[in-house]
């Protein structure tokens, strides 16, 4: 089969390799669509552990595909089924695992982070995780591109939960792309009042108006702005889906009273320290919290908001391109252009 493997920074090489072979209790799937996330660009730009040209990696984490072989004792499944599948696979029994949250095991191997993933023709889904509930099946009126979408949907719906959205709530997410766009839509899903966007990028604050005109954009946010867009009191909840330190920072001073501030994206080794003025947090009660991945549940619940028509994702995939033209994709993710890009097979 072919494969886009890492083999180490800027390397990624399309060659031939073994179609994964499946033993008792695993699936095989073909995949379908794979899309690329910041996750990979950062892998691909800066290294990843254990990543090497003695060990390359598929790379490849969101996707959707058919199952075509199942293992002996598998259940619940049959090949021919259309499938999304969550990427990260915990333990499955210390307590993080058996709260439902094994996507903070502190074990947890993940497909394309440390797991060969889904930039390639199959993939193979271990035992544990076809057991484990890893594998959603798609439904018909879903395509297997929005399938492939899930994966971060459901990792912006855990930042949304953990920020208790209320309606009439003024919500600010900083970071134009396609997550901040997912938390923007579902922060009008809880009832919003008002959601401001905010990034550097015109072009980025271009695509937000493409795809929902009832988002406020704005290329940056000084005091009078903030107190003229939230009529004098700052934003209720702040999330932070970019990987700036300066946006952390400046969130605190953004915030209401009793805001609630997410910072959702993850920032650069180096940059990982930040000056937070804590008298801020202390005099405004500010919650300010952070959140990594999803769980099975969320990402079975978001599968059901796409479905059902609650949250259209769609409008966020700006190009898709064969396996052959991965490069082509990831150039677009590095230049920050577009929004979601897709490798269909």
């Amino acid at each position: 089969m072919l494969a886009a493997r890492m083999y180490g920074i800027n390397d990624l090489r399309i060659e031939e390799m073994p179609k994964p072979k499946i033993g008792a209790g695993e699936i095989l799937v073909k995949v379908r669509a794979a899309a690329i996330c910041g996750t990979d660009v950062r892998m691909l730009t800066s290294g990843a552990k254990g990543t090497d040209s003695s060990q390359p990696l598929v790379l490849g984490h969101e996707f959707a595909g058919d199952i075509v072989e199942i293992g002996s004792g598998v259940t619940g499944y049959q090949a021919g089924m259309r499938v999304a599948v969550a990427p990260n696979m915990g333990c499955g029994v210390c307590d993080l695992c058996v709260s439902g949250n094994g996507h903070l095991c502190p074990h947890y191997q993940a497909f394309g982070i440390n797991l060969d993933g889904a930039f390639a023709e199959y993939v193979r889904i271990p035992s544990r995780a076809v057991a484990g509930g890893n594998v959603a099946v798609l439904p018909r009126r879903v395509s297997y591109a929005e399938g492939a979408l899930n994966e971060p949907f459901s990792c912006a719906y855990n930042g949304s939960q953990h920020c208790h959205i209320q309606p009439g709530d003024y919500v600010l997410v900083v970071g134009s792309g396609a997550i901040g766009l997912m938390h923007a839509k579902l922060a009008k899903l809880a009832g919003a009042g008002r959601v401001v966007i905010s990034d550097l990028s015109p072009e980025r604050l271009e695509e937000c108006r493409r795809v929902d005109r009832s988002l406020i954009p704005a290329a940056s946010l000084e005091e009078k702005d903030v107190s003229r867009l939230t009529k004098g009191r700052g934003f209720d909840v702040i999330i932070t889906a970019c990987p700036s330190p300066a946006a952390q920072e400046s969130a605190l001073s953004q915030a209401a009273v009793n805001g609630r501030i997410c910072f959702f994206g993850g920032l650069p080794k180096g940059k990982e320290v930040v000056r937070l003025n804590s008298n801020i947090i202390h005099y405004k009660q500010l919650i300010v919290t952070g959140t990594t991945r999803a769980s099975l549940s969320q990402y079975r619940k978001t599968l059901d908001f796409i479905a059902d028509g609650v949250v259209e994702v769609a409008s966020l995939i700006t190009k898709k391109a064969p396996l052959d033209k991965i490069s082509d994709l990831f150039e677009l993710a590095k230049q920050v252009k577009g929004l979601k890009n897709v490798v269909e097979f």
